[in-house]
């Protein structure tokens, strides 16, 4: 991944001799690259490997151990951002249309009512995800799936240039994960950069063109082919608990 000037690959986000950790002590090797705008990334590696403190940390919710991320333009672009279904709260009273109406706060302000624009612009997500028929039940009664729906709906309406999504796809039900990489395939169309932390490596490398993987002793950083190169015997698993071998060197880019 790099930074061109002309054409469609301009970067967003430049990574710079960043580790990222907690109280000052860094959970993986220092790591350098570009995200560029418009670009489709899924973040791998295994448990504690820093991959869901990495995605904190481009958000701006945790600082860097070392080193700095900075963006073109001089500041951190609109994002939207999904958290691991473990960190939410379903037990807060609110329906799934008023969840979802969260979303427009950047253009409501965060006191405001919506408007009808922004209520058929809720409808139009939720019926994306559907979940439409649903709007008027409490979250606190939905299945896993039905959520992360609901909150794909939310992220619909917050029309983010950048979007981050922690494990999405944890938990839930294959015809949900089909629906949802659709959506995430249409925001890669219309140019949104999105990065994901995923365990699924045969879902990486059928739905997602580039990678990071993160590890203690290493980083992998490029093209989905060039980075699951180094591990030909684990192609297809799940890497939500084993480490992988690496048999080659670091290959950041």
């Amino acid at each position: 991944m790099g930074s061109y000037l002309l054409g469609n690959f301009i970067t967003m986000i430049f990574v710079n001799n960043v580790e990222v950790g907690y109280d000052r002590l860094a959970v993986a090797m220092p790591l350098n690259g570009q995200f560029c705008s418009g670009s489709l990334t899924a973040v791998i590696g295994a448990n504690g490997a820093g991959k869901s403190t990495f995605l904190k940390t481009l958000a701006g919710l945790q600082q860097a151990v070392a080193g700095n991320i900075t963006f073109t333009g001089g500041k951190r672009p609109r994002l939207a951002y999904l958290p691991q279904q473990a960190e939410l709260d379903r037990g807060f009273p609110i329906s799934v249309f008023d969840l979802v109406a969260m979303g427009c706060w950047p253009q409501s302000g965060l006191f405001g009512g919506i408007n009808r624009q922004s209520a058929t612009a809720v409808d139009n997500a939720l019926h994306t995800v559907g979940m439409k028929e649903m709007s008027h039940l409490p979250v606190g009664l939905l299945s896993g799936g039905q959520l992360q729906r609901t909150l794909f709906a939310r992220l619909l309406v917050q029309q983010a240039p950048l979007i981050m999504l922690d494990e999405p796809f944890t938990g839930i039900d294959t015809q949900t994960t089909d629906l949802l990489l659709k959506v995430i395939a249409q925001w890669h169309r219309e140019g949104k950069t999105v990065i994901a932390v995923l365990h699924d490596i045969s879902m990486v490398a059928r739905h997602f063109p580039h990678v990071l993987y993160l590890s203690a002793q290493q980083n992998l950083w490029g093209s989905t082919p060039d980075v699951l190169g180094h591990f030909p015997h684990q192609a297809h698993a799940c890497i939500s608990t084993e480490p992988f071998s690496l048999t080659t060197g670091v290959a950041n880019s």
